[in-house]
């Protein structure tokens, strides 16, 4: 029997927003085609079998991540194929920048996107080097490629040079757990994490991009304002966050939490018992946090670059990610006004709405529907 095997790596490594991705999608495409897809991933340690899916055909291989993007570059150098880990497929899809090298079966690739080519900075310079190293190659070698915005399609033809038909953009959704939480569950994560009846809540990897440390110059400002609403940080540390944590020391003690990875409950819970949430990055791809916050019916205030207005339409409340007074001004609007936290409620629920997982494998099978008519 032929299958489509679709690479769940990030997904069963936990790794943040393209785990959600991977995860989101597969349960979406089984839901609609059962019996036509299995999964392919390296094992590493931390290792978690996707929840309920534990019965689906999968395929792994025993490489740490370091190890295995070596040896799947260096298979796309010597044009080797690794086609035996992928018995019966008749597509591959690679949700995150890594593509196998294969000789005899199509390849649809994932590129979420080119943050790493945009803000070098920004990036280990390990990781850097390897994805301009490897980026380029991947994406020429793949068959058709899936981008999650327009302005990630942009980006890709005007970095890479790729034809315009071979790259489509399917967008994210938030998953169906997110919506606004009961009482009681909101109650429960603020007695879990001692949180006030009254804060702003950022869900991401402390990283340089996501712009965290003029966000705490923004949170001085409103304090010094008069408008004492602390910050909750949902994530792990990420890298090169050295600057954060010594910006950090200026605020007062308390002013900021930080829960840590916080599971898919109770995210939907900390999204829905915030007063505003609120997403500074300098780029995202897609900016999954915004819809996830908009279906829990919280307002959000976010940067007004990249592809961030793009998810967010009419719902959200925008402001310059270089500007700390700008950045401190927007989020004190929102957080004074009542009148315009419901109408942000409401608007953002019904533009959460519009974007949905279902329709995202559905453009998903076309793209490989389109591929497989192409052999």
């Amino acid at each position: 029997m032929s299958l489509i095997y679709v690479d769940v790596s990030a997904a069963v490594h936990r790794r943040a927003g393209l785990g959600r991705y991977a995860e989101s999608l597969v349960r979406a495409l089984l839901e609609r085609e059962p019996g036509c897809f299995a999964f392919f991933h390296n094992r590493e340690r931390g290792f978690q079998p996707l929840q309920g899916l534990e019965h689906v055909p999968a395929r792994s291989v025993s490489l740490g991540y370091k190890p295995w993007r070596m040896a799947v570059w260096l298979g796309q150098l010597a044009r080797l194929g690794f086609d035996r880990l992928l018995p019966g497929a008749e597509l591959f899809h690679a949700t995150e920048h890594l593509l196998l090298p294969l000789r005899h079966v199509p390849t649809v690739l994932t590129v979420h996107d080119l943050i790493f080519h945009l803000f070098p900075q920004h990036h280990k310079r390990l990781n850097y080097w390897y994805l301009r190293l490897t980026m380029p190659l991947y994406c020429r070698r793949a068959q058709a490629i899936i981008t999650i915005s327009e302005t990630s399609k942009r980006d890709l033809l005007r970095c890479y040079g790729l034809p315009a038909d071979k790259v489509t953009v399917v967008y994210e959704a938030a998953a169906p757990h997110f919506r606004p939480a009961p009482a009681e569950a909101i109650a429960a994560v603020r007695h879990r994490y001692g949180l006030p009846e009254r804060y702003v809540v950022f869900v991401g990897t402390i990283e340089p991009r996501k712009n965290l440390s003029r966000l705490l110059e923004a949170l001085c400002l409103l304090h010094e304002r008069g408008d004492g609403a602390k910050l909750v940080i949902v994530g792990r540390r990420g890298w090169l966050y050295e600057d954060f944590f010594r910006r950090l020391q200026k605020l007062p003690p308390g002013a900021v939490i930080f829960t840590g990875y916080a599971s898919d409950e109770e995210l939907a819970a900390l999204y829905s018992g915030a007063t505003l949430a609120v997403l500074p990055s300098l780029y995202e791809g897609f900016g999954l946090p915004v819809l996830e916050a908009m279906a829990c019916g919280t307002p959000v205030a976010c940067s007004r670059t990249s592809s961030l207005p793009e998810v967010g339409g009419e719902a959200a409340a925008y402001f310059d990610p270089t500007d700390v007074e700008d950045m401190a001004g927007v989020m004190h609007q929102v957080l004074a006004d009542e009148e315009r936290q419901a109408e942000m409620r409401a608007h953002g629920l019904a533009r959460a709405a519009r974007f949905s997982w279902s329709r995202a494998a559905e453009e998903t099978m076309a793209v490989y529907e389109n591929v497989k008519r192409k052999r």
